[in-house]
C-alpha cells in the first residue's frame, strides 16, 4: 500500500528539515524551500533511510511559481513551515524586512494551502499544520512585526479549521516557544530552548490522532529555564 504524502515547506533546515525527517516514516515527502543543495541533502537522508522525498526549490512569495509547482501535489498532510524573522525595535525595521516577514510568515500560508486545499476538500480527507508561535498570544520588544504575523496566522488558522472540518479536512498549529534554530538570535548554538526534532516530534503527534479528534493549537515550551 502506498504511502500518504506530507507536503513540507521550509524543508531545508530548522524545524522544516528536523519534521520531514520524522513524517518521512509515515509518509511520502514533498519538500520546497529556496535552498536547492540543502533540499537535495534533505533528499539523500530521506532515500537512505528508505524513504521517499520530491524536493521543489520554491519561492513561496511569488504566487504564479507556488501555484505552477504544487499544481497536481495531492497531500495529504501541509506542514506550513516556512518563517523569517527580524528582531529589532519598529523604528529600525526596514520596509524590506517587514514585508519579508509579511509575505513569508503570513502570505506564504495563504498561496501554499491555496494550493492544496481543493484537493483535501475534495477527497473529504487532510490536515493542515502551521508552525505557529507562542509569539501569536504574546508580546516583545523588537516583535512589532513579527508577532503581528503569528496573531494573524493563529486567526487565519481558526477561522480555516471552521470552514474546512465539516468537509473533513482538519487544521491545526504548533506554537514552540523558543527553538535552537537560525531564526532567533543566537541560532542553532544555543542549549537551553527546544530542539527542532522535539518541534517535529509534536507535529507527528497532532497528526497522528484519530479522524475525530483534532488537536487545534498545541503550545510547547522548553523546561530548562536559560542561564543569564
Amino acid at each position: 500500500m502506498p504511502k500518504p504524502t506530507a507536503l513540507v515547506t521550509g524543508a531545508s533546515r530548522g524545524i522544516g528539515r528536523a519534521t520531514a525527517l520524522r513524517l518521512s516514516n509515515d509518509y511520502d515527502i514533498v519538500a520546497t524551500a529556496r535552498s536547492a543543495g540543502e533540499l537535495d541533502h534533505l533528499r539523500r537522508e530521506i532515500e537512505q533511510k528508505g524513504g521517499k522525498c520530491t524536493a521543489i526549490t520554491l519561492d513561496l512569495t511569488q504566487p504564479d511559481d507556488v501555484a505552477r509547482a504544487l499544481r497536481g501535489v495531492s497531500a495529504d498532510v501541509l506542514v506550513n513551515n516556512a518563517g523569517v524573522m527580524s528582531q529589532k525595535p519598529f523604528l529600525e525595521l526596514t520596509p524590506d524586512e517587514w514585508h519579508r516577514m509579511v509575505d513569508v510568515n503570513f502570505n506564504a500560508l495563504y498561496h501554499v494551502t491555496r494550493a492544496v486545499l481543493p484537493g483535501m476538500v475534495e477527497r473529504r480527507r487532510g490536515h493542515v499544520v502551521i508552525i505557529g508561535s507562542i509569539a501569536g498570544r504574546s508580546a516583545f520588544v523588537g516583535g512589532t512585526c513579527y508577532a503581528a504575523t503569528k496573531h494573524a496566522v493563529a486567526g487565519f488558522a481558526e477561522c480555516l479549521m471552521l470552514e474546512v472540518r465539516d468537509s473533513g479536512v482538519k487544521v491545526s498549529t504548533v506554537n514552540p516557544g523558543s527553538v535552537a534554530t537560525e531564526l532567533s538570535p543566537g541560532g542553532s548554538a544555543r542549549t537551553w530552548p527546544l530542539k527542532s526534532e522535539e518541534v517535529a516530534e509534536a507535529v507527528a503527534f497532532v497528526v497522528a490522532q484519530p479522524g475525530n479528534v483534532l488537536v487545534h493549537s498545541l503550545e510547547l515550551r522548553t523546561n530548562t529555564v536559560p542561564r543569564k
